[in-house]
């Protein structure tokens, strides 16, 4: 992250932080007010929860390096998250969770003529209960894992993150269950892979599926190489967010609403990296 993209970070996390600050419902005294921690300016803050989503160290390393109660660090971890979700909102960078019809998707981005759609997993402790383990076993990645489908544009633009499910579910199966290719205008082409075979959109480019009776014709060949070509762009996307190893290795933190944002919010600062990376 260049230093002028940081400088922008830091404005929008600090109206984030006094708005949530403000929305306290028990709170008695100015946003500020009160004894200093140790992050006391929103440079710190900000610093200290990148830092946490690109190295992803253990709460008592991250307590070493600030001076400071590994429970402490536990609980900015969740608030800042929170905070840096909002920042992201207000520099309309955030991928959305949901889109619900063609319409809000051409209001939404309505420059987009081709999107690309793929599954990602990421991996998690493996579950202590038999139908847990059973509900987050993955075969492809022979490991329990956490599963979202991700959509970006030709510029590698994250736009939608589906909600965080089970890695047992097929990539079509968890499209199907959040209608993500029924919404799609008709008119923008939808590039996916073999996962999403029997999806149905009238401008759906999938490559073939050859088999030992039925082998790929030359034709077919040539055609899935220029498919594969042109979607390696939603691939890249993927491993931009992969670059925080918060998401890239094994999530440690309980599953729930810290497991949802922070995909959405390593989308957010992939994509807030974009915008200053063209700029």
């Amino acid at each position: 992250m260049t230093f002028p993209a940081f400088q922008a970070l830091v404005a929008n996390f600090e109206k984030a932080y006094i708005a949530l600050k403000m929305e306290a419902p028990t709170r008695q005294r100015a946003v500020g007010a009160g004894r200093k921690g140790v992050l006391e300016s929103m440079e710190a803050r900000v610093f200290f929860t990148l830092l946490y989503y690109k190295t992803y160290p253990t709460f008592d390393v991250l307590a070493f390096l600030f001076g400071r109660a590994r429970g402490r660090c536990c609980e900015d971890i969740h608030f800042f998250t929170q905070v840096m979700e909002k920042a992201l909102g207000h520099a309309m960078v955030l991928p959305r969770r949901k889109i619900r019809s063609p319409e809000e998707f051409m209001e939404a981005f309505p420059e987009i003529k081709e999107v690309f759609l793929d599954g990602t997993e990421r991996k998690i402790q493996r579950p202590k209960g038999g139908k847990r383990q059973r509900k987050t076993y993955s075969g492809k990645k022979k490991a329990h894992t956490r599963k979202n489908l991700v959509m970006c544009d030709n510029k590698k633009r994250i736009l939608l993150v589906s909600p965080t499910k089970s890695g047992r579910r097929h990539d079509k199966r968890l499209a199907d269950k959040n209608a993500i290719i029924q919404t799609i205008p008709k008119d923008v082409d939808v590039v996916v892979d073999t996962g999403f075979q029997g999806a149905q959109h009238p401008k759906l480019l999938i490559p073939k599926k050859g088999s030992k009776r039925n082998p790929l014709t030359p034709d077919e060949k040539e055609s899935n190489q220029i498919i594969s070509s042109c979607r390696v762009v939603v691939e890249h996307a993927i491993a931009g967010l992969k670059r925080f190893r918060v998401i890239s290795d094994k999530f440690r933190n309980r599953i729930g609403v810290f497991d949802e944002r922070t995909v959405r919010v390593g989308a957010g600062l992939w994509n807030f990296g974009l915008l200053y990376q063209n700029a």
